[in-house]
């Protein structure tokens, strides 16, 4: 009996060690300022001011003069210092007249978005066998939800701007834009087997990898 109860509690403590490793680790100190000069981790209490936990600009539009029609403008640890260590992102989204994000992912955050203005259509994929999509088009004030590592799309329906800000359960929650991952990698995938993957003819996937 004794046996089995130090088993248990064996898997217990290692179900708490993945569990602690699967999401930023919890801060020991007040805060943990970044330090620029990179000769420490945190920069001296002494030294630190409000300004390392200040970020202004968030009220001006980023620039969506690009192929997607999106920009962002974000508060992080590289951007706000004292954010540093702290498991959270911060970010105002732009989205001018048709624009939108490519299908992507954050490995390590689960993103919860809020519209300010305009419409968005947000949805995402869950993961095999089901690949089943939920998505939900979103006015002012709406709120939603994307699970963490989960394929997602955003899309602007307003007839004008849509504007969101967007908040991440990390420090650094990843991105890997699914068309760039595909057809801009380096060294390029082999064609042969992208349109294998993807059922479409060679040239098609030289003109994608071309493109991107």
């Amino acid at each position: 009996m004794a046996s089995i109860s130090a088993v248990f509690s064996i898997l217990a403590l290692l179900n708490f060690v993945c569990i602690a490793f699967a999401f930023d680790a919890s801060p020991l100190q007040d805060f943990c300022v970044a330090d620029s000069t990179g000769k420490a981790l945190c920069k001296d209490p002494s030294t630190v001011t409000s300004n390392d936990f200040f970020r202004s600009g968030f009220h001006l539009p980023g620039n969506t003069s690009n192929p997607y029609g999106a920009a962002v403008v974000v508060a992080s640890a590289t951007t706000v210092p004292g954010l540093n260590g702290l498991g959270l992102t911060f970010m105002r989204a732009d989205l001018a007249l048709n624009g939108f994000f490519p299908p992507h992912f954050h490995s390590r955050a689960t993103e919860l978005v809020v519209v300010i203005e305009g419409s968005l259509e947000i949805g995402f994929i869950t993961s095999y066998p089901s690949y089943k999509y939920y998505s939900k088009i979103l006015g002012k004030g709406d709120v939603f939800v994307v699970p963490v590592g989960l394929v997602h799309n955003v899309r602007n329906l307003a007839n004008g701007n849509s504007v969101a800000l967007v908040a991440f359960n990390s420090q650094n929650p990843g991105i890997t834009n699914l068309p760039n991952g595909l057809f801009a990698a380096q060294p390029e995938i082999d064609n042969v087997y992208l349109s294998k993957a993807f059922q479409l003819d060679v040239n098609t996937i030289k003109e994608l990898q071309k493109k991107f």
